[in-house]
């Protein structure tokens, strides 16, 4: 029986991988970088299906390319807003994404930043790597207090309210702003509020939202001013819902204590951009799900998802699925 084919745009854990080549006939993309769009129109043609990762345009030109056989796309990433939707729904292609497992993984990290800033812990071991530790000081390298101050959650999905489990144990207030939650959170520490009060009040602001219209860039100059000026904002969300510009001339001129990304606006930020001068910002480069067990089950679900696609299944894990009605 001949195998559908895929394209891989690059290799993915060794489990996912061996699921792929055993009931597809798989190109892969080799190298470390992403293929080129031009590459990715180039490759996407003939295809059964499509696995991608975040860093790929999957755009109406490369789904067009396809052509009629193309069956499913398979991203490797809960976020999909790399992805065309509409031009995949118009067509009738069903849309894979992996949501769920990475949400422990991710809240950890978001919290992990989160403490290494308020605690100064880059800076710190860059002092002494310098040779600068010469004696203890009551005022070296002060940091901001955790317990008992207030957490910003933006977007209160599972991540979202996977912080709030970790924010228990410091004694938290928490605040959380998301128009998208309608539910209940049973928690005497959890109140929703505007955005505005959300940034007024939080010693601490962490993003959580999806990238899209109204998020783009939410976090910008007006946003900035109605912080705390001891606020510490960290970002493991998408690197555009934070305006770059914007932030730099915050932690440039104090306007807030400091910042963590995991995100970038370009990703990957180069070695040119002026927020890599600031001693208050950390930057990460977007690994905040990059645990073995959760890129390994990642790397299954999607695996999953583009198996049953080709397969003309419906998908386990689907961004549109009225795509089926």
């Amino acid at each position: 029986m001949v195998k559908p084919k895929v394209f891989v745009t690059r290799k993915i854990l060794e489990e996912g991988m061996k699921m792929i080549t055993q009931d597809c006939d798989a190109v892969v993309w080799q190298d470390e970088l992403p293929p080129p769009h031009s590459e990715l129109i180039k490759r996407a043609k003939g295809m059964d299906g499509l696995l991608c990762l975040l860093t790929d345009n999957i755009d109406q030109e490369v789904i067009e390319s396809a052509g009629e056989n193309l069956k499913v796309i398979s991203n490797h990433a809960v976020g999909f807003d790399n992805i065309d939707i509409a031009t995949a729904s118009s067509r009738g292609i069903p849309v894979g994404n992996t949501p769920g497992i990475l949400t422990d993984a991710t809240a950890d990290f978001a919290f992990t930043l989160l403490l290494s800033c308020a605690r100064r812990v880059i800076e710190a071991d860059r002092y002494v790597r310098k040779g600068l530790w010469q004696t203890w000081s009551p005022d070296q390298l002060l940091g901001a207090d955790i317990s008992g101050t207030t957490l910003g959650i933006i977007g209160f999905g599972r991540i979202g309210q996977a912080m709030v489990k970790r924010a228990a144990g410091f004694d938290m207030k928490i605040l959380f702003h998301d128009p998208e939650f309608l539910g209940d959170f049973s928690n005497r520490n959890v109140c929703k509020v505007d955005l505005d009060t959300l940034l007024g009040s939080s010693d601490f602001i962490s993003i959580h939202t999806p990238l899209n219209e109204q998020t783009r860039h939410m976090i910008n100059t007006d946003a900035i001013n109605k912080m705390k000026p001891t606020a510490i904002l960290i970002n493991t969300a998408r690197g555009a819902v934070v305006d770059p510009d914007a932030l730099y001339h915050a932690l440039k001129n104090k306007r807030i204590r400091s910042a963590a990304l995991d995100v970038t606006d370009p990703e990957p930020i180069t070695m040119q951009n002026q927020l890599l001068e600031l001693d208050n910002l950390l930057i990460s480069p977007h690994i905040a799900s990059a645990s073995v067990s959760t890129r390994n089950r990642m790397s299954i679900m999607a695996a999953e998802n583009l198996i049953a696609g080709v397969q003309g299944k419906r998908l386990p894990n689907c961004v549109n699925p009225e795509i089926y009605s």
